[in-house]
């Protein structure tokens, strides 16, 4: 099938019918939280694949990203696989330690604290149930083997409730636009976040239709139009009536499995039953109240972000600490601070084995910068240099140094 062209595309035909073509599509950018050393994404497996693109009416790329925008979902269920390959080395449950320390200090310290359970997704796979009724009702179910942790938003009410430890966490949900308060876990949650970061260093096409769900969908394809970056391209399939992204994959440019993909596997648009997002807390569980940590010491919501789309940023990091310095545009910039410790990575009897095997993890480089120690995933790298600098962002190790180099 010939694809159908895109409207950035030139000399093409414009006259051609294209019935069910592939579609080169739109572009977006890589929603990730560094914390210290680590570098984490979410991501969501590849929902069920039908065989045959389904025949759509042509659309360009420009009217796909105005149907994003226009979608007005209220109501739906569905069932959404979630999957994240960064390429780390197994740590023994490690890395879990680690992105539930990346919240630490943000939640009530509960085991039921959506600020840290659902940084469990940053790792391995996971099936989620979703459930929404307009702005002030939603649910989220994280199903595990003999066990689900769900977070319930009704009203002005958000639990959250571990039923492995029996333990509830319950909190105010913030008023207004910023109602949203936990990480994004499905596919419109990073199309949206996507949306803002568009500009002129990306190529944006139509790249053919899918079924996802058993719906029609138009693909979405974005490339970065810079070198020096780790992502290779992002697509994201896009509900042909509704407008509601059904799937989104990003891949690295090195090539390979997907490093995030999000995918619907079942979906309604139905209104679910008003019980789905009733909740009281069972006969004997620890209930943990959850203070409101905004502007309290919590991570400013823009600096989950490295590089791409910390433009404008700069002094809104932790409070009572500078925040990151953004250098470079678009998909090669990157976010750099000053951790104020000297030395690098801590070594000896202070440092303990942990920090050792830690930098066993790292590449050690130097450069007019002096030394420091990089280390990579799939799309996210970060430089910590001896003098306490730190330079993250989705780009490659030299690029880091470069950074390092020019702002020694």
């Amino acid at each position: 099938m010939a694809p159908y062209e895109s409207d950035d595309a030139q000399g093409a035909d414009r006259g051609e019918e294209a019935r069910s073509g592939r579609r080169r599509a739109a572009r977006y950018a890589v929603p990730v939280a560094v914390v210290g050393v680590a570098a984490a994404t979410i991501g969501l497996v590849p929902a069920l694949a039908d065989s045959g693109d389904p025949d759509l009416p042509r659309i360009t790329a420009q009217q796909l990203i105005q149907k994003i925008a226009a979608s007005d979902v209220q109501r739906l269920s569905g069932t959404v696989k979630v999957s994240t390959d960064l390429g780390l080395p197994d740590l023994g449950g490690l890395e879990s330690g680690l992105t539930s320390g990346m919240t630490r200090g943000s939640g009530s310290g509960s085991a039921a604290d959506p600020q840290t359970r659902l940084t469990e997704l940053v790792t391995g796979t996971h099936t989620l149930r979703v459930a929404a009724d307009g702005p002030d009702r939603q649910k989220l179910s994280l199903v595990e083997q003999g066990a689900e942790y769900s977070v319930i938003h009704n009203g002005k009410d958000v639990w959250g409730y571990d039923s492995k430890s029996n333990q509830v966490s319950h909190g105010t949900a913030p008023a207004g636009k910023d109602r949203r308060a936990e990480p994004p876990a499905t596919p419109k949650d990073f199309a949206d976040e996507a949306l803002k970061s568009v500009d002129d260093t990306t190529s944006v096409t139509v790249d053919g239709t899918a079924h996802v769900a058993g719906r029609d969908a138009y693909k979405l394809l974005i490339k970065p139009r810079q070198s020096g970056t780790t992502v290779g391209a992002i697509s994201i399939a896009v509900d042909a009536r509704t407008g509601m992204p059904l799937k989104f994959t990003l891949t690295p440019k090195s090539g390979g499995a997907a490093v995030l993909d999000a995918g619907f596997t079942e979906v309604s648009f139905a209104r679910p039953a008003a019980s789905a997002f009733a909740f009281t807390p069972p006969k004997g569980a620890k209930v943990t109240e959850r203070e409101d940590t905004r502007g309290k010491g919590a991570p400013h919501k823009d600096t989950q972000w490295p590089g791409k789309g910390l433009e404008g940023t700069e002094g809104k990091g932790l409070e009572g600490t500078a925040g990151p310095t953004v250098l470079g545009k678009g998909w090669t910039s990157i976010a750099t601070f000053d951790t104020g410790a000297k030395g690098g990575l801590p070594t000896g009897a202070k440092g303990g084995d942990a920090a050792g095997f830690l930098g066993s993890l790292g590449e050690k480089v130097s450069g007019k910068f002096g030394k420091g120690t990089v280390f990579s995933t799939r799309l996210v790298n970060a430089l910590i240099t001896d003098n306490g600098k730190v330079y993250a962002g989705a780009v490659t190790k030299d690029a880091l140094v470069r950074a390092a180099d020019a702002g020694k």
